[in-house]
């Protein structure tokens, strides 16, 4: 959808477990977070044609209601919860309710223009659940083999063991029907080869990384690096050069980076080098891996941007699963 930015209409929407709270033209709506609320949240919205709808990530809460916009055609951008602070913060703004929160955001729309966030497919929606569903019950089995270590009961181990076992049993179907998933997609089965080409990149970085940044391909090196929060932020004052630091980012997306990059610089004979060109200008080992790190984010990104290009001496490079 085209339009004029002076013509849009920003409408803030504040989004909690089981309402909604709606700042529109100027007007205040309070709704449910449901079925109902969204089909009347639909109707008001379909009065002002050129409204869009700003709102923040809840951790999920907003997923079912973007969604429903997204189908109905209305473009909705998703902001990251700090950003919307720190623009209260610069008007002043210390009170916090629904209401004020909704008017926040429609000023916040009206003075940033979010660009709307684009709409997954159901495969895409599919492969970024599967994936928060491996990580949630791999959490699950480090943390019961932990508290395992501990355990002198025989009943307490018992059922530990038990526990692990179905863990174990949970993770190996996600990851069968991760894979399924990615080969039963054309657009991310090529998107996965492509991945995985990179010496250190498996089945289980490719998934994390398709699924925790579908837009990959489509970035510039810069933006992908600040996506993956591997980008290096200035902290310079006055004659005062402060160290470069990283900030922000997808911090499922940077673990996976994490474990590529350990593999990588082990593996792959140019990252290795340039790992170690870090630690004999004296970086320390983790910004170094940093550094590898934002190395393999753009490499990623060239790759799926620009099908004709073929990294040096792929056909002899050895591969290995990164997790």
């Amino acid at each position: 959808m085209s339009q004029n930015n002076s013509s849009i209409l920003h409408a803030g929407l504040d989004v909690a477990k089981l309402s909604l709270e709606l700042h529109l033209a100027g007007r205040p709506h309070s709704l449910a977070n449901d079925p109902r609320g969204h089909a009347k949240l639909l109707r008001l919205l379909r009065a002002h044609p050129t409204a869009h709808v700003i709102c923040e990530a809840t951790g999920g809460y907003e997923q079912p209601v973007v969604r429903a916009l997204q189908a109905a055609g209305i473009p909705v951008s998703i902001i990251e919860p700090g950003r919307v602070r720190n623009h209260a913060r610069a008007k002043g703004l210390r009170a916090k309710t629904d209401r004020i929160d909704a008017a926040l955001l429609s000023h916040f729309g009206a003075t940033h223009s979010p660009p709307p966030t684009p709409a997954d497919s159901a495969r895409q929606q599919q492969l970024s659940a599967w994936t928060q569903r491996r990580r949630q019950l791999l959490d699950l089995l480090t943390m019961e083999r932990n508290r395992a270590e501990h355990y002198l009961d025989r009943f307490c181990l018992r059922q530990s063991r038990q526990l692990q076992k179905t863990l174990d049993r949970q993770i190996q179907a996600c990851e069968q029907a991760i894979t399924a998933l990615i080969a039963g997609d054309a657009d991310l089965g090529r998107k996965a080869g492509r991945l995985r080409e990179i010496p250190g990149v498996g089945q289980v970085v490719a998934a994390t990384v398709l699924a925790e940044m579908p837009e990959l391909g489509r970035l510039n090196p810069e933006t992908a690096a600040a996506l993956a929060g591997v980008a290096p932020y200035n902290a310079d004052s006055g004659p005062v050069t402060g160290p470069r630091h990283i900030a922000g980012g997808r911090k499922p997306l940077r673990c996976a980076l994490y474990m590529a990059a350990l593999s990588a610089v082990r593996h792959d004979p140019v990252l290795k080098k340039f790992y170690q060109r870090l630690r004999d200008g004296g970086k320390k080992p983790l910004v170094a891996l940093t550094a590898c790190m934002r190395k393999l984010i753009i490499l990623m990104n060239r790759l799926l941007k620009d099908e004709t290009f073929k990294m040096q001496n792929s056909k002899n490079r050895k591969f290995s699963l990164a997790l």
